[in-house]
């Protein structure tokens, strides 16, 4: 049996497993893998052939050497025994307990199978418990504080989950999913630790459950409790490694993973999707809009992931494509959290921020942990001078995810602009930490350090020379080392940077107030070393401006002309009048 055979038998066994279970998120998941798994080619047509391996401009075109649990040509792993279901006499209490389950009557669910002792039976009971839990803590927080506000409610069915759980697991009489359920409450309740040797044991048991390698994937805060997983070769624990890496900002190891998994998954649009998330936090924009338009293409009512696709948008500040976004969510979903942050980019945008800021707290009372909503809405109070609100919003991201650099650097924007500078500086260095190839962090940084408050200029200089470093596109940081470096007086470093920055600006066809200071000091700094040659070339350009700068270029011709005129044997007779 081939590869990929294999892969489809287990994954269609696993999507009724999982349904059957009530994972319906799981489900899914597995369901779009085994349509992404490569189709004999035969079949296919040039036309309706896509994502074909190495011919699309959105394929990522390396390879490394490091990462060998998946080969090139396909996916290889151990077999995991298909799990045996055991529902023959509980069968029609299951089959009513999942109709209440489904009609989201979990208490009702529960109760059907409160005497049933069937493994199946009793991760239905345990999970209708779980979901009753966190429906009643939901009630509870809306009506403490609203949708937005801190509370202390809790889920109350924790305590007698995890006594049951614990002992099912002690005596060998739980499930795969069971395991899953027990790391999730053992999760919510802090016990970090157990609740990863716990998830650890259910996906190598049973690995097709994605929620539960996703559960696993949160614990894994450091790569070094990430390698410290006792973990089956399953092709599975490819996906999870891949998103794991992402993550963990390690994105070229993760685009790496997933250019492998393609082997198998050629039509995967998870996999897409996941390349293009590790694209934009490289800042390739290019490629990520390219990515999302094919998957918008093959998938027109994908709202997954398109509140991404909507941040690249409004950063190239492609209004017509965020408007006509904007529209296609609302009409295929709006009451999903991305369709709202889409909506609230676009509005942003505009300039209309209150309007934004509504469609955020829209986005926040669909799902209050959607972390995308909580930074945008940061931006937006920033944009709106309301700098507690806009601190209240980032520390909120932060607390549901402690690696977003976007809320760090939020917190550094808003402390610098209450002119709290010491403040501003820590949680810029948070943010570069985080993301230490993101050249705007280094930018940001530099320019605290710059201000008086501060006055380091030294640490702006290696700040702004690792901006240099990660392609600042924004071309702020080589005119700010010219400038540094000449306050210093190092007129010998500032000539480089001058230089670097005008061709820059000429290979970029850029003009503007930053050419002429550039050409200004070349101008002035050659002169005064008697490189009469190179001064005058820079002297010539700014004859071609109208402003006071011609009359300071003609000013230093002249001055040029007389110093050469006390050495007879210099040729003068090329410098203009």
């Amino acid at each position: 049996m081939s590869s990929k055979e294999s892969c489809r038998n287990e994954l269609r066994t696993a999507i009724r497993q999982l349904s059957d279970r009530c994972l319906y998120s799981a489900s899914k998941w597995a369901a779009e893998q085994l349509v992404g798994i490569e189709q004999d080619p035969a079949k296919f047509t040039p036309a309706n052939t896509r994502f074909h391996r190495g011919s699309s401009s959105i394929r990522r075109r390396f390879r490394t050497n490091d990462i060998t649990s998946t080969p090139a040509a396909g996916v290889s792993y151990v077999s995991t025994p298909v799990m045996e279901e055991d529902e023959i006499m509980d069968g029609d209490f299951y089959l009513l307990a999942k109709s209440y389950f489904d009609c989201r009557e979990y208490k009702r669910a529960a109760h059907v199978l409160r005497d049933q002792t069937a493994k199946k039976s009793v991760f239905l009971r345990c999970y209708a418990l779980y979901l009753a839990g966190e429906k009643r803590k939901e009630e509870e927080m809306i009506e403490l504080e609203g949708p937005l506000g801190k509370t202390g409610a809790v889920n109350r069915e924790l305590v007698s989950l995890e006594r049951e759980l614990s002992t099912l697991r002690k005596n060998g009489t739980i499930d795969p999913f069971g395991l899953y359920l027990y790391g999730i409450v053992l999760k919510e309740k802090g016990s970090e630790n157990l609740a990863r040797s716990v998830l650890v044991e259910s996906v190598n048991n049973y690995p097709w459950n994605w929620d539960a390698w996703s559960k696993l994937q949160s614990l894994c805060t450091t790569i070094d409790i990430l390698n410290s997983l006792n973990l089956n070769n399953h092709w599975m624990k490819d996906f999870f490694l891949a998103s794991a890496y992402q993550e963990l900002r390690m994105h070229n190891e993760s685009l790496a993973k997933y250019e492998y998994l393609q082997g198998t998954f050629s039509f995967s649009n998870y996999i897409q999707a996941q390349i293009a998330k590790a694209q934009y936090s490289l800042r390739e924009f290019e490629t990520v809009e390219a990515i999302f338009e094919e998957l918008l293409r093959n998938d027109p009512y994908r709202v997954e992931d398109m509140d991404m696709y909507s941040n690249v948008l409004y950063a190239k500040e492609c209004f017509s494509a965020l408007s006509y976004l904007a529209h296609r969510v609302f009409t295929t979903d709006k009451y999903r959290p991305e369709s709202c942050c889409i909506i609230g980019n676009y509005y942003s945008l505009k300039g209309q921020h209150e309007k934004s800021v509504l469609y955020f707290k829209r986005a926040l009372k669909l799902d209050k942990n959607f972390l995308s909503a909580w930074t945008l809405m940061g931006h937006e109070f920033v944009e709106m001078k309301n700098t507690p609100a806009a601190v209240d919003a980032y520390r909120r991201a932060i607390d549901i995810n402690p690696c977003d650099y976007r809320a760090w650097y939020g917190l550094g924007q808003a402390y610098e602009m209450m002119g709290m500078r010491f403040y501003a500086l820590h949680y810029f260095k948070k943010s570069v930490f985080l993301q230490p190839n993101d050249s705007r962090l280094w930018i940001a940084m530099a320019k605290c350090y710059e201000t008086d408050q501060l006055n380091m200029l030294e640490e702006a200089i290696k700040c702004y020379k690792r901006a240099v470093n990660c392609n600042d596109r924004e071309a702020i940081a080589l005119h700010q080392l010219a400038k540094l470096h000449h306050e210093l007086g190092r007129s010998e470093e500032a000539a480089f940077y001058y230089k670097k920055d005008l061709e820059s600006m000429e290979d970029e066809e850029r003009e503007g107030p930053n050419m002429v200071e550039a050409l200004l000091f070349l101008a002035t700094h050659y002169k005064n070393q008697k490189r009469f040659e190179e001064a005058e070339v820079y002297c010539t350009r700014l004859l071609d401006y109208t402003g006071p700068e011609k009359e300071t270029a003609k000013s230093l011709l002249r001055g040029m002309r007389i110093t050469q005129s006390s050495f007879p044997s210099m040729d003068v007779e090329h410098f203009p009048p």
